[in-house]
């Protein structure tokens, strides 16, 4: 049985951890709060009587040892570093409701063939080095580890430099999965969205995680005096930037694809004084879809769109791709496990559409890779008031529970 009240008491004890005073959560890759959480974590893995390990960019392994060593293990897990000024839940419910799914299958008595891995998975959330699911990014093979360890942070330190200094050595190669490491992964997440709660559905089965993308631009144009530079003499970096950001919105609304979605989430001019007119500007574009193909659309319309703006006003542009990944497709097996699970207990399901990735987006590279979602109030995410109910988070805890029995075996 799911002890609901422990779980949730566990949940508002990580959530101290943090730079930011409650409801405030803020806890980035190997801040003090971020150390601090880790070993925490590490003790409920202790408690729990799980084997940790942890790899050389700081990915934690708990395993529960399965009886027959000879079966390739599953696995589950998330993350628990948090973006400034997030909430509790974020991930932190794919750790500790997977150690609780554990502790429900202990006390029922269950014993496990196949072992079973709680990950932890290192920086998720792209706060610290601007690119988001760091550490699975590399278990998955799809950060080159030298690049990822020469990653720099707003104050110039390199990810070699902050691992070291927490206490991960050692060659980021070493991170890299095989296909043969886990025979499955299941992430167990808030929906960050509104459907399930809008529809009263109490779990999310998700089919596919949608693909993203992104990019930095940089113009260079002229500065000068805003009141000396008369308006048709201008190159301004400034309205260059608008003028684009306009056009990604236009070029993701051309698509037809509803999953189509593109954001200009970073946006800033140089040298920011009202009076001086802009000579540099950079944005941070964010492009997201499950149909690749319609992405890709997307991506070429705007970045036509930018080019002929910039040559019309006289402004030098750079592109930058920060990333570039594929969807995932789920496994189908792991998928109608979700929903077997469900109406087994007599739960309500639908099969969905993940429009945030995770850390599944990467592992779906290694072995077959699910989500599951449980609602979250108004679809409320990465801010303070972000909630997820008891009842709903018992749920999804014991939907987690009965996949991970069934893909263990007895």
């Amino acid at each position: 049985m799911i002890q609901i009240d422990r779980l949730c008491a566990e949940i508002d004890t990580l959530a101290g951890f943090s730079s930011h005073p409650a409801p405030a959560v803020t806890r980035v890759l190997f801040s003090e709060e971020d150390r601090a959480a880790r070993s925490w974590l590490k003790g409920v893995f202790a408690a729990a009587e799980l084997q940790v390990r942890e790899d050389a960019v700081g990915n934690v392994f708990a395993r529960w040892e399965g009886s027959d060593p000879t079966l390739v293990p599953f696995a589950t897990g998330s993350h628990i570093d948090a973006i400034p000024n997030a909430g509790k839940f974020d991930g932190v419910i794919g750790v500790l409701g997977a150690v609780e799914a554990v502790r429900a299958l202990q006390a029922r008595g269950f014993k496990p063939r196949r072992s079973l891995d709680i990950i932890m998975f290192t920086a998720e959330e792209p706060t610290r080095f601007g690119l988001g699911c760091l550490g699975s990014r590399l278990m998955g093979g799809a950060l080159n580890p030298e690049v990822a360890d020469g990653l720099q942070d707003s104050n110039g330190s390199t990810l070699r430099e902050l691992r070291q200094q927490s206490g991960f050595s050692g060659d980021l190669s070493s991170v890299r999965l095989g296909t043969d490491d886990y025979v499955g992964f299941l992430e167990l997440h808030i929906e960050q969205g509104p459907i399930l709660e809008r529809d009263g559905l109490a779990i999310g089965a998700v089919e596919k995680i949608a693909a993203p993308a992104a990019f930095r631009v940089k113009l260079v144009g002229e500065g000068g005096h805003a009141g000396a530079v008369l308006m048709p003499d201008r190159h301004d970096a400034g309205l260059a930037a608008a003028e684009i950001a306009l056009a990604v919105e236009r070029a993701v609304l051309a698509t037809g694809s509803p999953d189509t979605v593109g954001t200009t989430g970073v946006f800033k001019i140089e040298p920011g004084a009202i009076n001086s007119v802009p000579c540099r500007a950079t944005l941070d574009i964010d492009l997201r879809d499950t149909d690749l193909e319609a992405r890709n659309e997307a991506e070429a319309a705007f970045r036509d769109a930018a080019s002929a703006i910039s040559a019309r006003r006289g402004v030098h542009i750079d592109w930058e791709t920060i990333n570039s990944d594929p969807p995932a497709i789920c496994s189908p097996t792991l998928v109608n496990a979700i929903e077997a699970a469900s109406r087994a207990r007599g739960f309500s399901c639908r099969r969905m559409i993940s429009r945030a990735y995770h850390d599944s987006l990467f592992m779906a590279r290694v072995c077959p890779t699910a989500m599951l979602f449980v609602p979250c109030r108004n679809g409320w995410s990465h801010r303070p008031d972000e909630y997820v109910s008891p009842i709903d988070l018992e749920r999804g805890v014991s939907i987690l529970a009965d996949v991970i029995e069934g893909q263990l075996g007895g």
